[in-house]
Formats: structure tokens, C-alpha cells, sequence
């Protein structure tokens, strides 16, 4: 897949006035055309490789300072904060949000950074709020650490054997560390403990095989990769050290992922089998919710997968882990869930894929219509009395061909129509309604009519 070209020309002009050149001078040391530069200022053309070197020798400027809408998430963080419902019946579509951060990317950020503090809910000094804008905004991609992951699995030929064993042996040879699996009366309130006055990683018994293989990945993880998921940390500057440790326990998961799943042979075994779920769980010996982990991460340069999100909610719909990547979705970024998702309906049916294609009803800020497969996982280490649904998302039009797309109608017209949640859905005429929508005037009729209890005035 190729790349998108770089048009940056609001920070070119800036740079450009910080300077105090005119176009002509700035030009002549760009060593182009002040008739081109003009045509970068205004956006109509990218910049090229020669002219953002040429900035950089020029006047020692920072090269990701062109891509300052990335600041803010680029176009997908601008359009999940764009779904919130008080923008609702304003019908500002992607391609509107892209003509915006393109043309004004400081005025974008400005409103990113309003709407952020806004509301107490979204304020950056909640701790899980700010891991995961920092996770959205890397778009769930580290690509050093994928690399790092990869370069030790050819290491350890992970593909040629079994995983645990060649983990483990990792441990014993490279750090001194013998595993041992504890009674859980033992571990009441662990999964994984390391021992360092016994030289032994304490595994829970009651971990499944996939997760046993998880945690000793992670471990190697925390060991090996400790300057690169630092080094990731310290450059978000959290100001607030629960976040940073949150985003730190995310980054050493991602590491431990990538070295069981490593990136060039999972995404040809995904493209091979039609990301074929039940193969590759399977094949790499992982759960449901690390390989769904795993298949939001596929943004490697050159070597792009498909653009999936995911989720993981409780009994009661409350979301617990949520995750973007690349997809720009935004039937995420409610509270609640919409009762007619079937991913609620995993729960009765533990165990199983229950696949669904959905539209969302909202503003059109971003993609509306999607294949989701949603399946339930336990709490690792709980011996079954926490359970969980985890889904997967992937945008309808681009689900024709995967293995779980198969007898289920991709036709946008088909599809479910879902809400982000009653208090925030406009949908006319839903039985499953609980609440009205906030900000409507409701409109009150006898039930001896026949009439739902809930009507509203559009």
C-alpha cells in the first residue's frame, strides 16, 4: 500500500514568517520555484524528499513538525471527537474534517485541545483517558518494537518449534530464570510474579497454555525491551505518573505480542488465510483477545494490513479496553453500547463467533458501516469468573474478503442499524430504546394507541 504524500504547507508558512523571508527568498534557498512554494503554502502540492531535506539543512528544522496534525491524532482523532453528539446535526463528513486539518492544522488542534478539556470525562489528567490518547495517537504501531520483537523470534526460531519451550529456555539461558507454576492459593491476587531471590518466574496455575506462553513473552519483554518501551514512555511527558505506567503496561504487552505473533509472518499467514480467525489462533497458540490485540497493529510502512479496531466490554457494556489503530472509527468513543449490537449476545454464547454487520447512526464523521465479530474471553487467571466479550471491527467495504465474511451480506443497506447508545441515538422508532436522546423534546402519547412510550421531535 503506498504511503500518502505529506502536505504540510500551514507549517511551511509558518516556519517561512518565523524567518521573516518573503516566498521569493525562501524559495531561493529551498532551491525551487517561488511559484512552487506558493503551491505548497496553499496545500496544492505535497513536499517532496529533496525539499523536506532541503528544510531541514536550511534551518535546522524538526521534519515531524510537518506532520503536526499527528498531534492530535491526525484525521481519525479529529473525527472521533467530531462524532460527539452535541456535533450530531451538524452532518460534518470526513471528507469535510480532511479539508480542515489540511488547510488549518493549528486551528484543528486548538479545537482538539477545547474539546478536550471540556468535558471532566476527557480532561488529559485522567490517567486512562491520557494512556489511551497516546496509545490512538501512535495508532497502536511501534514500529522499533516490532522490529526488535521480530529480530529475536528468527533469533529463537519460534516459527521452527514450540514457542513456550523456546521462551522459556530464553529465560534460563539469557537471564538466569527458572519458570515454576504455583497452586492459585498461592497466587490468589497474581497471574506472573518474578522472583529474583529465587531466580524464578511464578506462574499462575490456572493461566490457559496461550496465556502461560503470553506471560513468559511478556516477561522477556520487560527484560529485554526495557530502553525502547522506556524511551516510549518518556516521550509522551505524561504528566501524570499513573498514565505513564498504564501506557508503559501497554507498550510491554504490545512487545510481548509482536515476539509470539512477529509481524512479517503473521501478516502473511493473516493474508494467505483470509485473517481467518480460528487458523490463526491456532497456529500462533494465542487467545482471542491477543490476536485481536495484534491485528489493530498492521501499519507497518510498506507492508500495511487491514485496518481493524477493537473493544472489550463487560456484562453490563462497559468498555474496558478500546482500540482504533487505523480504522478512524468512532462507535468506540460512546459510553455505553447500542442493545442491538449482537456482541452482547456473546455472552449466551460463550465460546462462539457471533458476526454481525452494523451501521452506525451518527454524523458521518467517520466510516458507518462495519463487519464486527465479537467472542467472550475469560479474565486470565481467574478460573472462569470473570468473563468479557472482546470484538473486532473492520470497515464493511473492505470485509469481502475475509474468511469470517463468508455467507454474511457486506451490503450497507443489510446492515444493522446500531446507536452509540440510547442517551446519545437518534434513531426513530427503536423498541429496544430505554432512554430518550439528550437535547430532544419528547413527544407523549396514550399507549391505548398502540404507541411506544418514547417519541421525539427531531
Amino acid at each position: 500500500m503506498s504511503e500518502s504524500a505529506l502536505f504540510a504547507g500551514p507549517a511551511l508558512r509558518r516556519l517561512r514568517k518565523r524567518e521573516g523571508l518573503t516566498q521569493g527568498a525562501m524559495a531561493a534557498r529551498l532551491g525551487i520555484s517561488p511559484s512552487y512554494l506558493n503551491l505548497i503554502e496553499r496545500n496544492q502540492r505535497p513536499l517532496s524528499a529533496r525539499v523536506v531535506l532541503q528544510v531541514v539543512d536550511q534551518f535546522d528544522y524538526d521534519p515531524l513538525s510537518l506532520r503536526e496534525n499527528e498531534t492530535i491524532g491526525g484525521l481519525d482523532g479529529l473525527a472521533r471527537r467530531m462524532s460527539d453528539e452535541r456535533f450530531a446535526d451538524l452532518g460534518i463528513d470526513r471528507d469535510e474534517l480532511a479539508e480542515f486539518l489540511a488547510a488549518a492544522p493549528q486551528a484543528a488542534a486548538a479545537f482538539a485541545r477545547l474539546y478536550d478539556n471540556s468535558d471532566p470525562a476527557k480532561r488529559r489528567d485522567d490517567p486512562t483517558q491520557a494512556a489511551r490518547r497516546e496509545i490512538e495517537r501512535w495508532r497502536n504501531h511501534f514500529a522499533d518494537l516490532d522490529s526488535a520483537a521480530e529480530e529475536l523470534a528468527d533469533e529463537l526460531r519460534l516459527s521452527r518449534g514450540d514457542t513456550y519451550a523456546a521462551l522459556a529456555e530464553r529465560l534460563r539461558e539469557r537471564h538466569q530464570l527458572a519458570i515454576r507454576i504455583l497452586p492459585r492459593d498461592v497466587m490468589p491476587d497474581n497471574i506472573r510474579r518474578l522472583d529474583l531471590h529465587a531466580r524464578q518466574l511464578q506462574l499462575n496455575e490456572m493461566l490457559d497454555p496461550a496465556s502461560r506462553t503470553f506471560q513468559v513473552a511478556l516477561q522477556i519483554a520487560l527484560l529485554e525491551f526495557r530502553e525502547e518501551i522506556g524511551a516510549l514512555a518518556a516521550g509522551a511527558r505524561f504528566s501524570d505518573d499513573t498514565a505513564r505506567k498504564l501506557f508503559e503496561r501497554h507498550v510491554a504487552a504490545y512487545a510481548a505480542a509482536a515476539l509470539v505473533m512477529p509481524y512479517g509472518r503473521f501478516l502473511r499467514a493473516a493474508e494467505t488465510t483470509g485473517y481467518d480467525i480460528p487458523v490463526l489462533l491456532r497456529r500462533f497458540g494465542v487467545g482471542f483477545e491477543s490476536l485481536a490485540h495484534r491485528l489493530t497493529t498492521l501499519q507497518r510502512v510498506g507492508q500495511r494490513g487491514l485496518p481493524f479496531f477493537m473493544a472489550r466490554i463487560d456484562r453490563a457494556g462497559q468498555y474496558s479496553k478500546r482500540y482504533s489503530g487505523a480504522s478512524g472509527a468512532s462507535l468506540l468513543e460512546s459510553d455505553a453500547s447500542c442493545p442491538l449490537w449482537n456482541v452482547h449476545r456473546a455472552f449466551e454464547r460463550a465460546g462462539e463467533f457471533c458476526i454481525q454487520s452494523v451501521a452506525l447512526d451518527g454524523s458521518g464523521a467517520a466510516p458507518a458501516h462495519w463487519l464486527t465479530i465479537a467472542r467472550t474471553v475469560q479474565g486470565r487467571g481467574t478460573g472462569g469468573e470473570a468473563k468479557f466479550a472482546v470484538i473486532l471491527g473492520l470497515e464493511g467495504r473492505l470485509g469481502t474478503d475475509l474468511a469470517a465474511a463468508r455467507g454474511i451480506s457486506l451490503r450497507a443497506e443489510d446492515a444493522t442499524v446500531i446507536g452509540p447508545g440510547c442517551a446519545q441515538c437518534h434513531v426513530a422508532g427503536c423498541f429496544q430504546r430505554s432512554l430518550p436522546p439528550r437535547g430532544t423534546v419528547l413527544q407523549f402519547s396514550t399507549m391505548e394507541q398502540g404507541l411506544t412510550p418514547f417519541r421525539f421531535a427531531g
